[in-house]
């Protein structure tokens, strides 16, 4: 099971919003707003910004922060999306 760390917690108080453990098997959390869960993020099996922290160290994570960002362009920036939730809680 996926350990939700400080860092996205933080990031989620900061959005207004709570995280808890996806009840998807598939994806790491789910993402709530006054009580209405309104995502499911990051899938199982992958890396995100602290994991690859605590792993790999800060230079690694930060190229993998980077790929990650490029990729999902297009999809990061729509405000209450599932992407803009996985790139602001989870990188």
């Amino acid at each position: 099971m996926y350990q939700i760390t400080n860092y996205t917690r933080s990031k989620a108080a900061n959005l207004g919003v709570q995280v808890k453990h996806s009840s998807d098997p598939k994806k790491k959390i789910d993402v709530y707003k006054n009580g209405k869960k309104i995502a499911s993020c990051g899938a199982v099996g992958y890396g995100d910004y602290p994991t690859y922290m605590k792993t790999h160290g800060k230079e690694y994570a930060n190229k993998r922060r980077a790929l990650y960002k490029m990729r999902h362009e297009k999809d990061r920036h729509v405000v209450g999306s599932v992407g803009y939730y996985s790139d602001k809680l989870l990188w």
